[in-house]
């Protein structure tokens, strides 16, 4: 993959956070992560492998899953063989195609993990923008010019559609400095019964434009802006990991990032003061979900 990008080392924390001696069935949606592990008839994944369409890496898991659970009741399987199920999407994949799949996948209760690795934009077939884009991005489908400030859309909020499905686990988490939170976050993914579903940021230099050595830092700044909050909703109910005590403001976030410099232009002022709001509305909805769903019987 690219020098730079946030993408493998999501998926190999993830594949970490797998028992040793368990195996597991891995979907593969199409997008950068299948098309730079997987050549017909080799792939990299030392687990199984399918690669699937855009539209249907849950759907396609979720038939593995219960044909699976056919063959051991019928007793084809050893009873000592714990097979697990990972489907890995990009935005793309997940966010718009095939969000269908994965909203069917999850209300009918399989036991598997979906993994979104969040690039936000198209970025295997050109950077074009997605619903999880975020506002005045300039992509290829979203230029920012003189009449149109890049993306005017506000990125759709992904983890909490997957809340609305009831799961028992839904965790939000990122590629960052020791791997700590991703790796927990997987192994309770991995080994909570039912449906569960992941969203993990994976910055991509081409299509964020910032240098490729910068990968760990713009991921420590999405979180220290809180442009990326790290939490997890256990049974509905929401627990932040972290908190930085000293919030920075979102524009150290952009500033690296060539797909916002148009945002800092003198007279595009109100787009980073737009784009600060958002977070902090957002930061505040998430700090007023927890401290609500946390609450005692006594407290309400």
């Amino acid at each position: 993959m690219c020098a730079g990008c946030g993408a493998p080392p999501v998926a190999r924390m993830i594949m970490r956070a797998l028992k040793e001696g368990d195996h597991a069935v891995v979907s593969g949606a199409t997008g950068c992560m299948e098309v730079s592990t997987f050549i017909y008839p080799y792939t990299s994944w030392t687990d199984s492998f399918i690669h699937t369409a855009f539209e249907n890496a849950a759907s396609t898991l979720s038939g593995v899953e219960a044909a699976y659970k056919a063959m051991k009741r019928q007793g084809k399987l050893p009873e000592n063989v714990d097979t697990k199920f990972i489907a890995f999407g990009g935005d793309g994949g997940t966010y718009d195609i095939g969000i269908q799949a994965l909203s069917g996948a999850m209300e009918r209760g399989h036991d598997m993990v979906y993994v979104c690795y969040d690039n936000g934009a198209y970025m295997n077939t050109g950077i074009q923008r997605s619903s999880a884009t975020p506002k005045f991005a300039d992509t290829t489908t979203s230029p920012a010019g003189t009449v149109i400030p890049g993306k005017m859309q506000s990125r759709k909020d992904l983890a909490k559609i997957m809340v609305g499905h009831h799961l028992p686990y839904v965790g939000q988490s990122i590629a960052l400095n020791n791997f700590k939170d991703l790796y927990e976050k997987a192994e309770k993914a991995i080994y909570t019964e039912g449906p569960c579903f992941l969203n993990v940021l994976a910055p991509c230099p081409r299509g964020w434009g910032y240098p490729t050595d910068m990968l760990m830092q713009i991921n420590k700044l999405a979180v220290e802006t809180c442009y990326w909050p790290l939490y997890e909703v256990i049974d509905g109910r929401y627990v932040i990991n972290y908190k930085p005590k000293n919030k920075l403001p979102v524009e150290e976030f952009l500033k690296p990032q060539k797909r916002f410099k148009h945002m800092f232009k003198p007279g595009n002022e109100w787009m980073i003061q737009e784009f600060q709001k958002e977070v902090d509305d957002r930061w505040q909805e998430l700090l007023d979900l927890e401290a609500i769903t946390n609450k005692s019987p006594n407290e309400e």
